[in-house]
């Protein structure tokens, strides 16, 4: 088994590439990776079935949650994030932290921008849907913390950007995101004269989210690098531990869709009208702010792997938080609700193929030479 070096180390496979050296990628990955694409669709739709035709299963997924946070989401999640994590040269971050153009944008992107976005298609195509509209408000206010960093990896961008990025976005969700709901919630439609909604936020349901999706994973990734460096060295960490844990990352996202779709299958199902409205800004929301941060980011000089990780950590949302948020607040049979379960069905397929589209760019766009063969974060055995 082999593990993706570092994006500045190589190029990433595609199937749509001629070159020598790609298609030895393609040859070097496993299966779940070579056909991933398959098994996310397959996910997604073994999920809704579930929910759909047998609601026992959700009634027994939603019985696992403690103080509102579903333990089979968490479990899901927390393998997911915690391979990758454990990839992360924590003595690199220094030199992120100290990119300022990558910080000032990435905050600008996320935290301006993106709620603005959202705001603005959420009032377009919804003028007349209060409820949906009022959903899709919420999820553009929440940052992704955790899938992002699964894209982030299969599109080769850069690990220690990642977490750092996402790290920043943890704090600003804890401090800014009840502040930025009120905002677009209420003055700002009241400045516009438009109908405002009530909502409060549980500060510490913020806060929760952020401890357990980012804080557990990213300390078990950061001890497990220190204490198996320390004693085994970072050729065997490198070369033989993550390859090892390498595939439970992507075992971990296959697991987290199938959960999450059966937990809300049956609403989705019921009413695909009101989905394929919800869903329609939602897909017009992840292609703009993607391909805005990604051109923004190679405009200020950002190399492929930052300019990668720009984009995905600004497109993708933390969809836990506003499912979370939403049926906190107006209920489970809400329409906000429904706006925030239909957010991760259109997500997830579209930063998917926005993985391809990105290593379709750096081919046409950053002109790199691959220099060895590897295959995506999996690292599984061929």
């Amino acid at each position: 088994m082999t593990s993706r070096p570092n994006p500045s180390d190589g190029e990433a496979a595609s199937t749509a590439t001629a070159d020598p050296a790609e298609r030895a990628v393609l040859e070097r990955m496993s299966r779940l990776d070579r056909w991933l694409p398959l098994w996310i669709a397959a996910a997604m739709v073994v999920g809704l079935l579930l929910g759909r035709f047998f609601p026992a299963v959700q009634t027994i997924l939603e019985a696992g949650s403690i103080d509102g946070t579903s333990l089979p989401i968490a479990v899901g999640l927390l393998a997911m994030m915690y391979p990758v994590l454990a990839r992360v040269r924590y003595d690199r971050l220094g030199h992120v932290t100290a990119d300022r153009r990558l910080l000032v944008l990435s905050l600008v992107l996320n935290w301006v921008v993106g709620p603005a976005l959202m705001f603005v298609l959420a009032w377009t195509f919804l003028p007349d849907q209060p409820e949906f509209r009022t959903g899709l408000i919420v999820v553009g206010l929440a940052r992704c913390i955790a899938m992002v960093l699964i894209w982030n990896e299969l599109a080769c961008g850069d690990r220690e950007a990642a977490a750092v990025l996402v790290a920043i976005n943890s704090v600003f969700q804890i401090v800014a995101y009840a502040a930025l709901g009120v905002f677009y919630l209420q003055i700002l439609p009241g400045w516009l004269g438009w109908q405002t909604a009530d909502a409060q936020f549980s500060t510490w349901a913020i806060t929760k989210s952020v401890l357990i999706f980012l804080g557990l994973p990213l300390v078990a990734g950061y001890l497990t690098r220190r204490i198996g460096v320390a004693r085994k060295g970072e050729r065997w960490y490198d070369d033989t531990f993550l390859p090892r844990i390498g595939p439970i990352a992507l075992y971990g996202l296959l697991f987290t869709i199938v959960v999450m779709f059966a937990l809300q299958g049956q609403q989705i199902t019921s009413d695909p009208g009101s989905v394929i409205q919800i869903a329609i800004p939602l897909l017009f929301y992840f292609a703009i702010m993607w391909f805005t941060a990604f051109f923004a980011a190679r405009a200020v000089g950002l190399d492929y792997a930052k300019t990668a990780t720009m984009a995905f950590t600004a497109a993708g949302n933390n969809f836990e938080l506003a499912i979370a948020v939403c049926i906190g607040v107006w209920g489970v049979t809400s329409g906000q609700a429904l706006a925030g379960t239909v957010g991760p069905l259109i997500e997830v397929p579209a930063l998917v193929a926005l993985v391809y589209v990105s290593l379709w760019l750096r081919r046409r766009l950053f002109r790199t030479t691959p220099t060895s063969p590897s295959p995506n974060p999996a690292g599984g055995t061929p």
